[in-house]
């Protein structure tokens, strides 16, 4: 599956972004989806993740901030960011699951197949 992720840029601490993520290639609908960012000097971290039924997974320091959708009508999976900070500061990147795998599985840590290029957020204080 091939991802193209979009929608970063500068904001302003407490400004609101969203990120899009456009999937081809394989049956969207049936694949779960991911967010992951990478800030400066840091190692990659998951951000949320939605399962293709629409279940979703965040990690602790976006919860209540952030919102993973997705619109399987036009093949793209969405992260509205929401109170940024400027911990959000990264390189944001979705990801796709490979055929087959669990969903409880994904978001314990398993590997996601597929990613897209990176989209820069950057936020000022």
């Amino acid at each position: 599956v091939q991802l193209q992720a979009s929608g970063g840029g500068l904001v302003q601490t407490g400004d609101s972004l969203r990120l899009s993520c456009a999937a081809s290639g394989r049956t969207f609908r049936t694949t779960h989806m991911g967010w992951f960012r990478q800030a400066p000097g840091k190692e990659r971290e998951f951000v949320a993740a939605i399962s293709w039924r629409g279940g979703t997974y965040y990690a602790d320091s976006v919860q209540g901030r952030f919102t993973i959708f997705r619109i399987n009508a036009e093949n793209t999976v969405f992260l509205q960011m929401n109170s940024l900070e400027p911990e959000d500061t990264a390189v944001y990147y979705c990801a796709a699951s490979s055929p087959g795998t669990d969903w409880y599985s994904l978001i314990a840590g398993a590997d996601f197949g597929s990613w897209g290029q990176g989209t820069l957020v950057t936020v000022s204080s």
